[in-house]
């Protein structure tokens, strides 16, 4: 019976933390334009490299990071000539009743914190070096340097 009441938390648990629905193929326009990147034949550019053969034409990850049913989206690009010796860049959007909106634009790669502020992660933006990393916290609005 103990067994059986463990497994039957955790799915609720594991329920509770899925991740948002697939962006429909309209949505999924939306947060590349929000995020300021272009159409390029089948693929979303914002930084046209033409210069690296490493360079990685925009990704999208929707999570749900305040927990509300709505999606939030990393969209991501990566190219050395673009971004120098990070190559990775990321505009993080929300979907709001007004459309898709920019919460976060870094060059870096992004890392969700445990730590919240207004019921959102705080985000470490890492890269190379050795220094510490910038974190930013969410304001009510969207992200700004934490202090």
């Amino acid at each position: 019976m103990r067994l059986l009441v463990l497994a039957l938390a955790l799915s609720v648990a594991t329920a509770a933390q899925a991740a948002p629905a697939p962006l429909t193929p309209a949505d999924k326009a939306a947060a590349f334009k929000a995020a300021g990147f272009k159409p390029k034949g089948r693929e979303w550019v914002r930084c046209d490299d033409t210069q690296t053969s490493s360079h990685q034409n925009g990704s999208i990850e929707v999570a749900d990071l305040n927990g509300d049913g709505a999606p939030e989206a990393w969209v991501r690009e990566s190219s050395v000539f673009c971004y120098g010796n990070t190559a990775e860049a990321f505009v993080l959007v929300t979907k709001r009743p007004t459309g898709w909106t920019i919460l976060l634009d870094e060059v870096g790669i992004a890392n969700p914190l445990a730590t919240k502020h207004n019921g959102w992660p705080d985000i470490e933006v890492g890269g190379p070096g050795f220094g510490p990393s910038p974190k930013y916290r969410y304001n009510g609005v969207k992200y700004v340097a934490g202090r």
